[in-house]
């Protein structure tokens, strides 16, 4: 006589669960389910790294998850390994002399002309985050002026940092002297001290991971962002710098290893 399979068990639960009427009944259900769905998942998990343990990890490889970005189809925006065109953009473009260790970065970050302490805490931790950057007091200076006198003065690239209701809200990057120069919307920021157990970072040069930047906007993304730190990461301090892009979104991370 054969027994039903877990997922005719769980859905014969889950009937059970939903046609009583007592609320502690209920709950006591629930747990005994989730619990009985747990110790089968660990008893899969247990028989295939036995299988991957005798047979080797080819008898049963892991599985892929599928996400919206894995799911999403090609198209002609994408950017594939050794497009001979992209690398032709790539020796001619704005970042091409950074990209061949010729002109180290230089940053100069600032705020807008009033800023705020909460956008003070957010520019100190930038400075920190970026190892050779310079903070200088926007006061009164225009945009216009401002870039001209950092182009003067052997900057590389801008970073502005705008707020709203005292907030920082977004941040300008502009690479000099004639661009790119890219508006991005900040939402969810945590510093530091808002962080357990957070590490202290050390002045060493970090290392940079930029990931999922497929796209041709994509890929002049990442190396904008990739020119902010140096050519030549100090590997000694373990410091990493992740910039992660998924839906349109760049999760940027920095951590210790």
């Amino acid at each position: 006589m054969s027994q039903p399979s877990v997922s005719t068990a769980l859905s014969y639960h889950k009937l059970r669960i939903q046609n009583t009427k007592c609320k502690v009944v209920k709950r006591q259900m629930f747990n005994k389910m989730k619990h009985e769905k747990s110790k089968e998942k660990r008893k899969r998990h247990k028989a295939l790294q036995e299988m991957r343990e005798a047979q080797g990890e080819d008898a049963a490889p892991k599985a892929v998850p599928h996400t919206t970005e894995s799911l999403r189809p090609d198209d002609v925006t994408y950017v594939h390994e050794n497009d001979d065109e992209v690398l032709a953009d790539t020796e001619i473009d704005e970042f091409s002399e950074y990209f061949n260790c010729e002109t180290p970065p230089k940053i100069l970050i600032t705020t807008n002309k009033k800023s705020s302490l909460e956008t003070r805490k957010l520019l100190d931790e930038l400075v920190n985050v970026i190892p050779g950057s310079e903070y200088v007091k926007r006061g009164k200076v225009d945009m216009k002026d401002l870039v001209k006198q950092s182009t003067e003065k052997g900057f590389t690239d801008i970073i502005v940092i705008n707020e709203d209701m005292k907030k920082p809200n977004s941040v300008i990057m502009c690479h000099l002297p004639e661009g790119p120069t890219a508006t991005f919307r900040l939402t969810s920021v945590r510093l530091k001290k808002q962080l357990k157990r957070h590490g202290n970072a050390s002045s060493h040069r970090p290392e940079v991971i930029l990931n999922n930047f497929r796209t041709r906007l994509g890929h002049t993304v990442g190396r904008m962002l990739g020119s902010l730190f140096h050519f030549d990461p100090e590997f000694r301090g373990r410091n990493v710098v992740t910039f992660h892009n998924q839906r349109d979104f760049i999760f940027f991370r920095r951590h210790r290893y």
